[in-house]
């Protein structure tokens, strides 16, 4: 029997549980970072205090410290964090059950959230609520990291298009943060309280993902899959079917060989090495990680700075960053993202992968000579909007579909009993690039 003959995914369910737990990943963080402003306006200081706070200049630079720098340590807390619990999950994730490691996590961060929902009409002091808010995020993004990795190390026991909807779900995730930003700047939301919503749809978003993770084991074509590493039967199936992969690739004019080498069977209790893993998806990995580099490099650090050509006091300036910056680059990553469900170019083993992905770095001088500003450097080449629209789309729509195969093909480059630690590599490696790009972005803003 080969994998051919096991049961079918009816209806797209696994498809769609999957494609739910990726928005679930990232929903509740593009929320948290939408309502910014109201994280920076509770920051200010309280106007029955404003007055002691001017005589004592020390007490009002202070303050003025926490706010003009939320977005630096906002970014800190977040990526360290989610580069150490990617890196850890890696290794815990064979000791730690996979349901306690995804739903724990869900739970967490949905409480995380309740809590964060219930402080908006808690008053509190900017001080102690700047350290509240960073431990959150610590909290959201450490729980982040082994959900997500998990998640990644689950699809991977799963054919390679079911890394898919876990990459467009997570997309999606960032174009319902940037409607909700438009929209509340269409509606000239300003007061705390308005922000109440973001945080109570991110709650609704992690209970509906633990309802879809708490139906995945009743699907038959999961249990099927998931299965392969717990019985001999399913291993037997399993390593048949990465056999016959390997039969293909060596085929002759369409032709099996007959003296194709037989893969021997897998001990159940033999612990995947990650060293050794690795070794067979390097490719992978780094260009998943070089992706990412590039991409958090310069958004939002450089490409949220760009002006519109027709100046400030208008309607369009308004809405040029929240429509041009965010919502094209969310809409067109999750275009990208979703592709991958239709096909999968180039293959697993082509050369032309990690050299599509290499040339994405041609992004970063186009954005640094567009429009941005202040600027102290380089000069202006590309002023006009459309220059810039049509950067973000292709920079955009390049990351989310170069992103997904890295990340679709980085499991299927190894064995089947092998696949979920192949996954939570993956993982790490696309959390070491959004580190790195956070890192190199301040160099980029630096240089223009």
């Amino acid at each position: 029997m080969t994998a051919r003959d096991g049961p079918q995914d009816r209806y797209k369910a696994v498809w769609l549980i999957f494609f739910i737990l990726g928005l679930g990943t990232l929903l509740p963080w593009n929320f948290f970072m939408t309502a910014r402003e109201y994280f920076i306006s509770r920051l200010a200081d309280p106007e029955e205090n404003r007055h002691v706070l001017n005589q004592t200049g020390e007490a009002a630079s202070s303050q003025s410290y926490l706010q003009s720098m939320f977005d630096n340590f906002m970014t800190l807390c977040a990526m360290v964090p989610l580069l150490i619990f990617t890196c850890l999950n890696s290794f815990i994730h064979q000791r730690i059950p996979q349901q306690i490691r995804i739903s724990g996590s869900l739970v967490a961060i949905g409480l995380v959230f309740l809590v964060t929902a219930i402080m908006v009409k808690v008053p509190m002091e900017p001080l102690p609520f700047f350290v509240f808010t960073m431990i959150s995020i610590v909290f959201i993004n450490s729980f982040g990291a082994i959900l997500q990795s998990s998640l990644f190390g689950l699809a991977g026991l799963l054919p390679a298009s079911y890394t898919a909807p876990i990459m467009s779900g997570q997309g999606l995730a960032g174009t319902f943060a940037a409607l909700a930003m438009i929209f509340s700047i269409a509606i000239g939301a300003q007061q705390p309280e308005s922000f109440i919503g973001y945080f109570t749809t991110a709650c609704v978003a992690i209970v509906l993902a633990i309802f879809s993770y708490i139906l995945l084991p009743r699907m038959d074509f999961f249990r099927y899959y998931s299965m392969k590493d717990k019985t001999e039967y399913s291993v037997y199936n399993a390593e048949l079917e990465t056999k016959r992969d390997l039969i293909k690739k060596d085929e002759p004019n369409g032709m099996e060989q007959n003296n194709s080498k037989i893969i021997p069977p897998h001990n159940p209790d033999e612990k995947p090495s990650v060293i050794a893993i690795f070794k067979k998806l390097w490719v992978m990995a780094v260009s998943v990680c070089f992706v990412f580099t590039v991409t958090i490099g310069v958004f939002p650090s450089v490409t949220a700075k760009v002006s519109t050509v027709l100046g400030e006091g208008n309607k369009w300036d308004l809405y040029f960053i929240p429509v041009s910056c965010f919502l094209l680059f969310n809409v067109f990553d999750w275009t990208g993202r979703s592709l991958t469900a239709l096909f999968t170019w180039p293959g697993k083993d082509s050369c032309l992968l990690p050299v599509m992905v290499a040339l994405r770095v041609i992004f970063i001088p186009l954005f640094m000579l567009c429009n941005v500003q202040p600027r102290g450097y380089l000069p202006v080449v590309f002023s006009h909007d459309a220059w810039y629209i049509t950067f973000m789309i292709f920079f955009s729509i390049s990351n989310g579909y170069l992103a997904s195969l890295c990340m679709c093909f980085g499991p299927k480059k190894v064995l089947a009993h092998e696949a979920e630690t192949a996954g939570a590599v993956m993982a790490f490696f696309l959390s070491l690039g959004l580190a790195l790009g956070a890192a190199v972005s301040f160099l980029f803003r630096i240089l223009i």
